[in-house]
């Protein structure tokens, strides 16, 4: 390592093991580097010193700048100057397992930590409860050292706390990282697998006695008996100190075992160390996967997180990191090496589909804080914390992804809602949708120009066409066989209409671009709108219309148009005016869902009409909501459970993706008018809610979908990933995109002057 210029991003320092060394930390380690760099690329840089013994070496990846021997003394010495000596390197974070670091003296290890100039973070994967003096004494000695300590699950945190003494301000939790998987679905993949017929049960990981894989194999002849069409699937290669120790004498005992059972039919052995997507889709057939660890004190299991973050029912022993996951209702616990027990488990689940589904619905809520996304957001935010001057947090935007509103797309329109992933037909169309749904594509197809759009672009077009009254009315909700339910005479329609209205406009405004035949189309329905467009009240659906008719007349001005938004325009502002007083300036006498649409639509007015009344009604509005919606650690929009009354204080939590959405798009074009540095600020901040900057520092958006999550409550969010909240992340994601894209196009045409007048 050399010393780097200042204007270089700060950098993080990981030792641990790392690939190819084949290692459950050194998997951990890449996976949370990824992480790291996936979401925070902009924010710093990783190195990684890479842990192996005289004996074995590896060639490694490029990240990887330094090796330490760990049975040489003198090495440490050596990587600890070389580390202070690094101005670049600001934080060092260091894997911990007590085999890494044995082949030299306890004093030795404690002169390295001791030795490091920079912030160290420690993080604890094995946490022991206290056996002797001796063990006590390392422990607190290397807590001592360093400046935080990293668990992953809050039993290590209180055995650190209660039995080692560390100060609690000094321990961070933050769980074992998971893959977000798109769920393919356990019949397609059975199949792809030569499986189609069999109930899966698996485990997975370097195979070693400690294992006790011999549980489930005494316990499978009454489960087979039961359900004969079983399978048992044992995924690994054996761990590599076992197999220096003592080669396969484990796995061939197992084998013996199978053909003593009569088993061979029952049980398959992968034999490999499996790339990660192949896993993962292991995991994702498995029906139920069995964890039988006979260490009482194994703290945390990376490979039991994946199997739940797969939709796996579980069956485990009961170490910590299970007794706090499966919890209640989220899988089953059994007792160490009781083969009956594990029988009677397994034929309860597979007897019980709906008990099996419950529990890994309540498995899948648990674990998603886990994602490794959210797993980088706490380190970052850790790293900030330890070192504020020289680490400034910046979200990097994921790239836009079209699967999930695909996925949610049939040839009529866009499904209303989602379980987990996976769209719900039972809960039919909306209006409401296929408007937003238009909208974004269009918005989508501005930036890329990508062909395939245009289908689901007439797509949306069609449905809001097949929405459209003869009165040139709109009604919102269609079951799956295609009609018009109830529902549409129980509910106001009116901010439905006014989507509609605000689409059919976006549309017509993009004409150059798009197939004549669209446009033509969207002008059609929307004038046989206007004859029922003036009778809206709703302010709502006042504003969603201002925003077609404002894009509507860019493109096709006219004195009919102009009047109808002068009108929707005076009707705000004699709500305004009624309701704003010292303190409260607002539209109404509480704030609820999309506020930001109506000062939005004031200034769309002002635009088009020229009347300053219209401006400086929606500077003043905005910039109250923005004061309700934003504080030091970010944003947080009005909950939707309890809105917030004119002389009250706001409720918490509770919050969706459209509010935060609605937010960036009038943020953006408010920085556009008054060219304010504020408004673009929080625009960042606004977007990255979506990606962890939330109370929660969970993420909203899942990037391996491409689907947002339904709401930010007060302890979890809502997995499910809708309609609405997937295109409100997509229209945020585009309308940031187009501020990026406008930022870069300035600051080249700025480097081109200055160059010429250069």
């Amino acid at each position: 390592m050399t010393n780097h210029s200042d204007l270089l991003a700060p950098e993080i320092l990981l030792i641990s093991s790392y690939p190819p060394r084949e290692c459950g930390i050194a998997t951990f380690s890449q996976d949370l580097l990824k992480a790291l760099r996936d979401k925070f690329a902009p924010s710093f840089g990783f190195s990684v010193c890479a842990l192996e013994m005289a004996q074995e070496k590896h060639t490694y990846p490029p990240e990887v700048r330094e090796v330490l021997d760990t049975s040489d003394p003198e090495a440490y010495l050596h990587l600890a100057e070389t580390i202070n000596t690094d101005e670049r390197i600001k934080i060092v974070l260091l894997q911990h397992e007590f085999g890494f670091f044995e082949p030299i003296s306890e004093i030795d290890f404690l002169n390295f930590l001791k030795s490091i100039h920079k912030p160290l973070v420690i993080a604890f994967h094995t946490v022991l409860p206290k056996v002797d003096e001796t063990l006590t004494r390392k422990i607190g000695a290397i807590a001592a050292a360093c400046e935080a300590v990293v668990v992953m699950t809050n039993n290590a945190a209180q055995i650190l706390a209660d039995e080692y003494d560390v100060p609690t301000e000094k321990i961070k939790v933050i769980a074992h990282g998971v893959h977000l998987v798109p769920h393919l679905g356990k019949t397609f993949l059975k199949k792809k697998y030569g499986l189609s017929g069999r109930k899966v049960l698996s485990t997975f990981g370097l195979i070693s006695s400690g294992k006790s894989i011999e549980t489930t194999l005494n316990a499978l002849p009454k489960i087979v008996a039961s359900h004969p069409e079983v399978l048992f699937l044992a995924i690994g290669k054996t761990h590599p100190t076992v197999l220096r120790q003592e080669g396969e004498l484990y796995r061939r005992m197992l084998e013996a075992k199978v053909a003593e059972l009569s088993l061979e039919n029952h049980v398959k052995f992968i034999n490999a160390y499996l790339p990660l997507p192949e896993l993962l889709e292991y995991l994702q057939m498995t029906d139920i996967y069995l964890f039988t660890s006979k260490d009482p004190n194994q703290a945390v299991s990376g490979t039991f997180s994946y199997a739940v973050s797969c939709a796996c029912a579980i069956i485990s022993t009961p170490i910590p990191h299970a007794r706090e996951l499966l919890r209640d209702d989220a899988g089953i616990l059994i007792d160490f090496q009781n083969s009956p027990q594990l029988s009677a488990a397994t034929n309860c689940l597979l007897g019980n589909r709906a008990l099996r589904n419950s529990m890994i619905n309540n498995g899948l809520q648990r674990v998603i804080f886990a994602a490794w996304e959210n797993a980088a957001v706490e380190h970052a935010n850790l790293f900030q914390q330890l070192d504020p001057r020289n680490i400034e947090l910046h979200y990097a935007p994921p790239d836009i992804n079209l699967s999930h509103v695909k996925k949610m797309t049939t040839s009529f329109g866009m499904i209303q809602f989602a379980k987990i992933n996976h769209p719900d037909l039972s809960s039919g169309y909306t209006l409401d949708d296929n408007a937003r749904a238009l909208i974004a594509i269009c918005m989508h197809f501005e930036q890329h120009l990508g062909k395939r759009e245009l289908l689901y672009i007439k797509t949306y077009l069609n449905f809001i066409e097949y929405c459209q009254q003869p009165d040139g009315s709109f009604l919102n909700y269609v079951n799956v066989e295609q009609e018009f339910t109830n529902q549409n005479a129980e509910v106001n329609l009116e901010d439905s209409n006014g989507r509609a209205i605000w689409a059919l406009g976006y549309l017509i405004a993009k004409r150059d671009i798009l197939p004549v035949d669209l446009a033509l189309q969207a002008e059609k329905l929307l004038v046989k709108a206007f004859s029922h467009i003036e009778n809206m009240y709703s302010p709502r659906a006042m504003a969603f219309s201002i925003k077609g008719l404002f894009y509507y007349f860019q493109e096709l001005p006219s004195v009919r148009c102009k009047k109808v938004l002068e009108t929707f325009a005076k009707r705000l502002t004699k709500l305004y005016r009624n309701e704003s007083v010292d303190g409260w300036h607002w539209y109404e006498p509480y704030l609820t869902y999309g506020n930001s649409i109506l000062p939005e639509a004031m200034l769309c007015t002002y635009l088009i009409c020229g009347e300053v009344a219209y401006k400086d009604i929606a500077y003043q509005s905005f910039n109250f909501l923005l004061k309700h919606t934003f504080n030091e650690e970010g944003i947080k929009v009005i909950s939707n459970r309890g809105w917030m009354q004119k002389g009250n204080e706001k409720s918490d939590y509770g919050e969706q993706p459209l509010d935060v959405a609605y937010t960036i798009s009038a943020l953006r074009l408010f920085h556009e008018v008054f060219g304010e540095d504020n408004y673009q600020k929080k625009m960042e901040i606004a977007f990255d809610w979506f990606l962890g900057r939330n109370h929660l520092h969970q993420i909203i958006y899942n990037p391996c979908t491409g689907g947002c999550y339904d709401g930010l409550e007060e302890t979890q969010v809502n997995m499910n990933q809708g309609a609405e909240s997937t295109l409100s992340y997509l229209m945020a994601r585009l309308a940031f995109q187009q501020t990026i894209s406008t930022q870069a196009f300035r600051r080249s045409q700025l480097a081109k002057a200055n160059l010429i007048t250069t």
